[in-house]
């Protein structure tokens, strides 16, 4: 689930980490390989890749798992992968973006209009929810890069357009096509990002209604992300302390 609201924490807390590290390896290489394949295999060369690489980094992936994942984009035995962007309605109205790299179009199509079915959901049109969000570059330090005033400073310096500091660090925004050009400034400032990517962010949230919904949402988000397929799900959703603690 992309973005960093409390759904991040509860996340972290559940179980299953040893297969849920497995598969995000898993959907890091792809995007590692697809990024390599369609550019330079060298990351200084390649902004998307070098995006890709600090995202697997930020998340512990072995360097020489990176290393064969890049490796893996220049042999003829590479594998053709097409992006995909679904978008639908989750429980409660909540408006969904799902992510996909696959080989197949018409097998992912398939499993993600069932997940939605299955789970309370709508797969709707191409542009049904994408005008709830906006395509940006986000950037995120922890909290010890500096206090709210001197990330802001920088953040606003390197060309970036909002920054939102919580207690877990901050989260700096800017245009989506200057991603590379903001971090390399921010870096500069700052010292080096945890992550640098695109993202979806909504425009407003809705908040959940209630621990059951919740509990819904929940599960077809979980099923989505656990699709081979998925690369990323984003919502509009906020969640409550009450129902946050609940999950």
């Amino acid at each position: 689930m992309a973005g960093h609201s409390k759904w991040a924490n509860i996340q972290h807390r559940k179980g299953k980490q040893d297969a849920a590290r497995s598969k995000l390896f898993s959907k890091l290489a792809k995007e590692i390989t697809v990024a390599a394949k369609m550019g330079d295999p060298d990351p200084d060369k390649n902004a998307r890749l070098r995006l890709a690489v600090k995202e697997a980094k930020a998340n512990s992936m072995p360097k020489d798992v990176i290393d064969r994942a890049i490796k893996k984009s220049q042999g003829g035995d590479a594998d053709t992968y097409e992006e995909i962007r679904y978008e639908g309605y989750g429980p409660g109205g909540i408006a969904l973006i799902v992510e996909a790299m696959t080989d197949n179009r018409n097998r992912t199509a398939s499993n993600v209009r069932s997940y939605f079915t299955k789970n309370g959901g709508n797969l709707g049109e191409t542009g049904s929810v994408a005008f709830m969000f906006d395509r940006v570059g986000e950037i995120f330090y922890k909290p010890e890069a500096g206090d709210a005033d001197t990330v802001l400073e920088a953040a606003l310096e390197a060309g970036a357009e909002d920054v939102e500091t919580e207690a877990d660090g901050h989260w700096i925004y800017c245009a989506d096509t200057a991603l590379a050009e903001v971090t390399a400034a921010l870096e500069a400032a700052l010292g080096e990002s945890e992550t640098a990517k695109l993202v979806w962010r909504p425009k407003s949230r809705t908040d959940v209604a209630g621990i059951d919904e919740a509990q819904k949402l929940m599960r077809l988000i979980e099923t989505l992300e656990e699709d081979d397929d998925v690369q990323s799900v984003t919502g509009n959703f906020d969640l409550s302390d009450e129902v946050a603690a609940a999950l």
